[in-house]
Parts: C-alpha cells; sequence; structure tokens
C-alpha cells in the first residue's frame, strides 16, 4: 500500500473485541464517577460554587 501511516482502519477497530471491551468499562466508569461526584456535593466543594447547602436566614 502506497501513502499508507501504518494506522488501523476505522473499521478494524470497532470490530475489536479488545476496542469493546475497553469501552464497555471505561465509558460507564466515567458517567458513575462523574454522577457521584456531582450528587455527592464535592463538585461545589472542588470548585467553591455557592454554597446552596447553606440555611436561608429567613
Amino acid at each position: 500500500m502506497s501513502g499508507s501511516t501504518g494506522e488501523r482502519s476505522f473499521a478494524d477497530i470497532i470490530t475489536s473485541i479488545r476496542y469493546w471491551v475497553i469501552h464497555s468499562i471505561t465509558i460507564p466508569s466515567l458517567f458513575i464517577a462523574g454522577w457521584l461526584f456531582v450528587s455527592t456535593g464535592l463538585a461545589y466543594d472542588v470548585f467553591s460554587v455557592i454554597n446552596f447547602r447553606q440555611p436561608s436566614n429567613a
């Protein structure tokens, strides 16, 4: 193949078992980690966003 860079084609990558094993673990893990980061309130603590947990003075 003249002019080939030696990279695998996209079709070869997405039909690979290795691709699906890696992505079936990493993608759900990122969603779970993000959900925990926000739902525990850690995102507010880390980024010093407005403290919504502060009681009102009313």
